[in-house]
């Protein structure tokens, strides 16, 4: 048995004995709650009072060991396994993205600041949220001072702005973040790219006091610098901002939310596994694992840009350079395919 990596909100390592044949990971049943948090049960796998039954139970076991790439299929969550790296990347329960997209409930999370401190997203329950999503390789890095002065703005009437990079270390983030008091987060695994189906930064999701979505994912910005080069122009998203936390005015009716934004499909989800696993090869300085997730998450997912554009700098790609703006050019040409709302073109001054 070797330590086996696995990876899906978080990073964790346990005893497995590698399977190269079948392309997976072996471990004792008693250590399956370390790797998955799921217990195995006479009639299938039980976490706290939650319970799957599992049809047939001989598939899980290979020998007197169970089979981690089994397990994870049996509870409907895809993975992505790299035998030679030694990690296995697990999806999140497809039921929390659907919580987003259908029922309109804020999927919880649990992310670090720059300085390692994890904070839920019910730490700010009774306030209006507004989640940004941001990056260290993207220009909208820029618009961080245009969020913390609508947070400053709005705070006393029960708003915060909750900026939260979708970066691979604190290191890419804190350069970008000094002089801001708004809650300021990072995402290593891209948790908020596969709970809310984001393909893209900058994007903002709108949460009510009672973790409701009030308006679901869509592209904005907290300042006009990139308008000619993006066409978004920020004023009229930030006015209906406003418009929102002042009187309560919501400009998407819940019917219109629901349909707003499409569900990832099966090879966007295991893109992000892809990338998980290279993200975390990168860590570990295995360079050739790192090419080769980037490479695959690329094929599968090639019009999201939380994918091939945060790809860039794990293999040494200038993710401002020449390089991207040929892709940004090709991606654009297709009509900017995104997941979420397309930006406010504007509704008239604030109140």
């Amino acid at each position: 048995m070797t330590q086996t990596t696995i990876i899906d909100a978080g990073v964790r390592k346990v005893e497995a004995t590698p399977d190269a044949v079948r392309g997976t990971f072996l471990i004792d049943s008693g250590l399956l709650s370390d790797a998955l948090g799921w217990e195995l049960k006479p009639t299938g796998l039980c976490r706290e009072d939650v319970c799957e039954v599992v049809p047939d139970m001989d598939a899980l076991w290979v020998g007197d060991q169970l089979d981690l790439v089994a397990v994870a299929v049996a509870l409907g969550r895809p993975v992505v396994a790299d035998v030679d790296a030694g990690m296995l990347a697990v999806a999140l329960p497809a039921e929390l993205r659907k919580q987003a997209l259908d029922d309109l409930r804020a999927p919880p999370f649990e992310l670090p600041d720059v300085d390692g401190r994890l904070h839920k997203l019910d730490e700010w329950l009774g306030l209006k949220r507004l989640l940004v999503t941001f990056s260290g390789w993207c220009g909208c890095r820029y618009d961080l001072p245009g969020w913390q002065a609508l947070h400053d703005e709005l705070s006393g009437d029960g708003f915060t702005v909750i900026a939260v990079a979708i970066d691979h270390s604190a290191d890419d983030v804190r350069p970008w973040t000094e002089d801001l008091t708004m809650p300021v987060l990072y995402d290593p695994n891209h948790v908020l790219t596969e709970l809310y189906a984001i393909s893209n930064v900058s994007t903002v999701v709108w949460i009510d006091e009672g973790d409701g979505i009030a308006r679901p994912n869509g592209a904005a910005h907290g300042t006009g610098i990139f308008a000619d080069f993006t066409g978004i122009e920020a004023k009229p998203h930030l006015d209906e901002i406003r418009r929102w936390v002042k009187d309560g005015v919501v400009p998407i009716t819940e019917d219109e939310a629901r349909i707003a934004v499409g569900d990832l499909s099966e090879d966007e989800v295991l893109a992000r596994l892809h990338f998980r696993v290279a993200s975390e090869s990168h860590r570990e300085g295995n360079e050739e694992a790192t090419r080769l997730h980037i490479s695959r998450a690329g094929e599968l997912a090639p019009d999201d840009l939380t994918i091939w554009r945060a790809g860039m700098p794990l293999v040494g790609e200038d993710p401002f350079g020449d390089e991207f703006l040929v892709k940004y050019e090709a991606w654009r040409e297709k009509g900017s395919p995104a997941h979420g709302l397309q930006a406010v073109q504007g509704v008239g001054p604030a109140a």
